[in-house]
């Protein structure tokens, strides 16, 4: 029987029970092919977010680029955490400025098209790389990560306009759940290229470069068919002068600094990111470490796939719960549970290094990171959308893109650091802190006045710098 599923996405119904209409999380939208485009690039960039940044090339830094010295893989390690570093810097510093330009042009779809083209192609390009080849390496991996970031922001800018006030934590859920689809495909991919092809050692990784920016590459074609922008040009100011576009990021790091004074109209947005930063210190930690954690606590290439394979199964089954429950449940409440889990998680993976527990333990925890991981992506997401005017909706998911970035520099050099100095069962407390402390300031958010606040400015155009 054919699958509904790709028939709507591109706008055609062919007879069908009513059971798979049902089943169908696209039918009840009126605009579900758009939404399925949406998704769909972010399945594709989990090539390079899950095969790249999280399994595989983190160990192919410490054990091929830079091998170890006597056994001491700290080189290595603090190489891979100075690439993760400068990578999250320069999308600190371009996100802003590029919001901007997109807003301002209209160019959301154009700019997310083509970081998604460059982080394939530097992607692939991974793939040649040669032991000692550390300055390329560098380059390479930096230029793609970059892109990947940026595309990030540019997908999130998207959510507004493809989602109401009333369904955009069921529209941010399905992206989140489509690209855990995404990984397990990924994952079940390289654990038949690794452990049945027998190509487990580190070295023997270069094939999964050059096919994860393939699958990008054409994972971004349904975006570029199906998904238009909604918004115009904002080229003239309020008197309807033309304005050029270095005016444009001018202005718009005036509105930046602007909005960040507006404490009264955009309190609740602006203390979400605040435990935002805090609590993501912890999950870009675990999303840049997660490989050297897993061969830190002794387990080989193959149940370091494994490990990632129960979390990302996890991570997907959590997104997919979301879907139906989190606009009912509540966006912030959300969160807050599975900041819980994460602070679970990471106490779990303290204890099975210090104690040495059964096997069984190890991968309920593995579980464990993974509903972490699905659900508190998405939960945070749709409390962005859910706070942000449409017609600011660049802009703020430029500060949310910032904000986390920012949070994974800060993360990943004081996790490395911690670890180096005191081991990894310290590091993996203090792992647990960040998400108990974005808990608390969590609590300090009004979920219905973050909403009204959005809901004030409605379609009225931004506030020029200064009013």
């Amino acid at each position: 029987m054919v699958c509904p599923l790709p028939f709507a996405a591109v706008g055609y119904a062919p007879p069908m029970p009513a059971l798979l209409t049902r089943l169908n999380p696209f039918a009840k939208l009126d605009n579900g092919r758009a939404v399925w485009a949406w998704g769909m690039f972010d399945l594709a960039n989990q090539s390079f977010q899950l095969l790249i940044n999280t399994l595989l090339f983190s160990i192919f830094i410490q054990q091929v680029i830079v091998p170890a010295e006597d056994g001491d893989t700290s080189k290595g390690t603090t190489t891979w955490m100075l690439m993760a570093a400068s990578s999250l810097l320069l999308v600190v510093v371009f996100s802003p400025i590029l919001g901007a330009l997109a807003d301002h042009k209209a160019w959301k779809r154009e700019l997310l098209l083509g970081s998604g083209l460059v982080c394939a192609l530097l992607t692939s390009a991974l793939a040649f790389l040669q032991p000692g080849q550390v300055g390329l390496a560098f380059t390479l991996y930096v230029i793609a990560a970059l892109a990947c970031g940026l595309g990030e922001n540019f997908l999130g800018a998207f959510l507004p306009e493809i989602s109401t006030p009333k369904n955009v934590g069921y529209v941010s859920a399905l992206g989140w759940t489509m690209s855990y689809i995404g990984a397990l495909l990924l994952l079940g991919i390289t654990a038949v290229y690794a452990l049945v092809l027998g190509n487990a050692e580190p070295e023997q990784a270069r094939p999964m470069f050059l096919f994860a920016g393939l699958w990008f590459a054409v994972g971004i074609l349904p975006a570029f068919l199906f998904l238009r922008e909604k918004a115009t040009p904002q080229e003239k100011d309020a008197e309807g002068k033309a304005r050029g576009v270095g005016v444009a990021v001018v202005e718009a790091f005036a509105r930046l600094v602007q909005s960040a004074r507006q404490t009264r109209r955009y309190r609740d947005l602006g203390r979400f990111f605040i435990a935002f930063f805090v609590y993501s210190l912890g999950t870009q930690t675990v999303i840049y470490f997660l490989g050297l954690i897993s061969s830190e606590l002794g387990n080989t290439l193959g149940q370091t796939i494994l490990f990632a394979l129960v979390v990302a199964l996890a991570a997907g089954l959590a997104s997919a719960v979301l879907v139906r429950v989190q606009d009912r449940v509540g966006h912030l409440r959300t969160v807050r549970f599975f900041l819980m889990v994460w602070v679970a998680a990471s106490l779990g993976l303290a204890l099975v290094r210090v104690l040495d527990p059964p096997a069984v333990a190890f991968w309920i925890i593995a579980g464990l990171v993974g509903v972490g991981l699905g659900g508190i992506g998405t939960s945070s997401r749709a409390v962005v959308g859910a706070f942000s005017p449409e017609a600011r909706s660049g802009e703020f998911f430029g500060v949310w893109g910032t904000t986390y970035k920012l949070s994974g520099i800060v993360g990943v050099l004081a996790f490395g650091q911690v670890k180096n100095v005191f081991g990894l069962p310290v590091s993996l407390l203090v792992l647990a802190g960040f998400f108990a402390a974005g808990f608390v300031l969590l609590r300090r958010v009004d979920e219905r006045a973050g909403i009204a606040a959005a809901a004030e400015e409605g379609d009225q155009s931004p506030v020029p710098p200064g009013a």
